[in-house]
């Protein structure tokens, strides 16, 4: 026997395909063409479009940018302290063992439930500054002459930051009062047994067991923050003139305009906030995980 075959026996039998396997590759092919197609391509080539010095360069000249970035600060920061802050005092209310608050929750979580296009526009028509409700009440009632809510900045991007903290209060009260019923009971117990004060509670048993949820809670809340598009677009579209654009919705305005490659640009601009939550909450996921 020659070394050749010596080698071709000892050689261990090539492992088929199973029929399973194959049928497994063949449908999820078209999936990945079509993603690759439809999804990568276009997003990869629109950053490819905006990563230039020339598009970076014609959005940092334009003043509206700076603007932009003023808005995006404020209403990230505002929005999601108030809106945690505020999610963490109702998810105590929420845990209260009442029907009536069972079906008060019911109601609350509409707001949430509800599609966002026709309820930020039934708020825009309400805040209309010629002919809407809340105007027309002030006049009727107090004789007031209603501000611009839709028409100044300050009113515009004050609306928008309470129609974001409205629209996406309900789910995260829905988290935190998860994490306070996951607290252990005997521990409450015992603290009324020592004579403990609420405040004394929330510090040393409450705040330390909802710590880690709150926390992660805020970074994610902040990422979508950061991409809410509809609040600002669907309520002021940006104005009046382009003073209440925010990150999110600052690249359909240069898309408006047939400058794609500066839209593009200023998405890119975005990553450097998202980027190092992403990071940190996957971190802080990790964490969670290990324990």
């Amino acid at each position: 026997m020659t070394a050749v075959t010596m080698d071709m026996a000892a050689a261990p039998p090539r492992k088929r395909m199973s029929e399973e396997m194959f049928w497994a590759i063949a449908l999820i092919v078209p999936y990945v063409v079509v993603f690759a197609f439809f999804v990568v391509y276009p997003v990869g080539y629109g950053f490819w479009l905006g990563s230039g010095a020339a598009s970076f360069k014609k959005l940092f000249q334009d003043p509206i940018f700076v603007t932009t970035l003023w808005n995006t600060a404020i209403f990230v920061l505002v929005a999601v302290n108030l809106k945690m802050v505020v999610a963490l005092g109702l998810s105590a209310f929420f845990i209260l063992e009442f029907r009536w608050i069972r079906w008060l929750s019911v109601v609350f979580i509409l707001a949430w439930a509800m599609p966002s296009i026709p309820s930020i526009l039934s708020i825009r028509w309400m805040f209309n500054p010629e002919w809407g409700m809340v105007n027309n009440l002030l006049f009727k009632w107090f004789q007031i002459e209603g501000p611009g809510w839709l028409t100044e900045r300050h009113y515009g991007l004050m609306l928008a930051i309470l129609v974001h903290i409205w629209k996406s209060l309900p789910f995260w009260t829905l988290i935190l009062v998860a994490a306070r019923l996951a607290i252990p009971r005997d521990l409450y117990e015992s603290a009324d047994v020592d004579g403990a004060t609420r405040w004394q509670r929330f510090r040393f048993i409450t705040w330390p067991a909802m710590r880690a949820p709150y926390l992660t809670s805020v970074l994610l809340s902040s990422i979508w923050t950061l991409g809410d598009f509809n609040s600002i677009y669907l309520l002021t579209g940006g104005g009046p003139n382009d003073s209440t654009q925010v990150l999110a919705t600052l690249g359909v305005r240069y898309l408006r305009i047939d400058q794609f490659d500066v839209g593009m640009a200023a998405v890119i601009c975005a990553m450097p906030a998202i980027l190092p939550m992403v990071f940190f909450l996957m971190k802080r996921l990790s964490k969670v995980d290990e324990a």
